[in-house]
């Protein structure tokens, strides 16, 4: 009956903006509900994220990603990409899930998380989730993981020295607790407030950057993984090994990033990591396996109500979140 009735919903809730800007561009609305298409399955959302893809895709921070999303304005105008809900229909074509299934993931290619109900292709970046794991825990990991698995995936980490700075951002804590599963030798670098929480994600040895710059201690590292884009190659050079890789998740104050690694790629021996994330289901299937193992768990700093999305993306724009910032939505069935 609960599937019957989500169903019959023609409408939703969902946030919605028309034009690029700061939070303020967001508004609720109600809108269309979605249909789900032969291969794809309808999802009743419990939770979401905002992260900070989602900030700098609605802002457009960096132009050049109106090239993906929109020149002029926004092409999908319901923004979130991580999710966490209960599959209420599916398409005949589909067989990797039935109603009633509890599943996780990203909607990398249209966004369209911050609603109440989303209709995404069984083939998505979307697995069941992991067992004992609260909807909102479950929408709080997918992004951070993949991101950092573009990176970490592309050394053999085992034995290695790898230092993770901003290590409890989304990715950061994502960089910690896969580089640890690889089998790295951990540093990660944070700020006072944080470093209880840094250390309780089984790092080696945790740096306080407001007591010391690791960058001036004469150690060196095969991997320096910055996962909030605020370092540069320039500064991390004298940190690397004689073969190190410095690895930015931000394009960097003048877009360099991309330009120094392709480089660096054929012409030295340290070298500047900056891949394409790849959001595919296989990862997501890895991280679930990691949860369930008990070798990755969420964190979360803030929760809001849908309502409050723009608070939401304001905190996030701070600078200052712990993991991630997740947005709770009452499914219609609940409602």
């Amino acid at each position: 009956m609960r599937a019957f009735v989500s169903v019959m919903i023609a409408r939703m809730r969902a946030v919605v903006y028309e034009r690029y800007g700061p939070p303020e561009v967001l508004r609720i609305e109600d809108v269309p509900r979605p249909v789900p298409r032969h291969d794809e399955v309808l999802i009743e959302i419990h939770a979401s994220t905002v992260n900070r893809t989602d900030t700098g895709l609605r802002s457009a921070e960096y132009f050049i990603s109106r090239f993906v999303t929109g020149l002029v304005r926004p092409r999908h105008k319901i923004p979130g990409t991580e999710l966490a809900g209960e599959v209420i229909e599916v398409g005949p074509r589909v067989t990797e899930f039935a109603v009633g299934d509890h599943v996780f993931g990203v909607s990398a290619k249209t966004a369209g998380a911050h609603a109440e109900l989303i209709a995404l292709p069984q083939g998505a970046p979307l697995a069941p989730m992991p067992a004992r794991m609260t909807f909102e825990e479950a929408a709080a990991v997918a992004d951070g993981v993949i991101l950092a698995l573009a990176y970490l995936k592309k050394m053999n980490l085992r034995g290695k020295r790898v230092l993770v700075y901003g290590a409890s951002g989304s990715i950061g804590v994502a960089g910690v607790q896969l580089a640890k599963h690889f089998g790295a030798n951990v540093v990660a670098v944070g700020d006072t407030k944080n470093l209880e929480l840094i250390a309780s994600l089984g790092p080696d040895r945790v740096i306080d950057r407001t007591e010391e710059d690791f960058t001036r201690s004469g150690e060196t590292y095969d991997l320096v993984f910055d996962a909030v884009g605020k370092l540069s190659f320039k500064r991390c050079k004298g940190s690397l090994s004689p073969n190190g890789i410095y690895a930015s998740t931000d394009l960097g104050p003048y877009s360099q990033n991309p330009f120094l690694a392709l480089w660096t790629a054929p012409f030295a021996k340290q070298k500047l990591l900056f891949p394409i994330p790849r959001y595919t289901k296989k990862d997501v299937l890895f991280l679930k396996g990691l949860i369930e193992a008990g070798e990755y768990r969420a964190v979360i700093d803030r929760r809001y109500p849908l309502e409050d999305v723009i608070e939401a993306n304001r905190y996030v724009e701070t600078g200052q979140k712990t993991g991630n910032v997740v947005l709770t939505i009452v499914p219609p069935s609940q409602a």
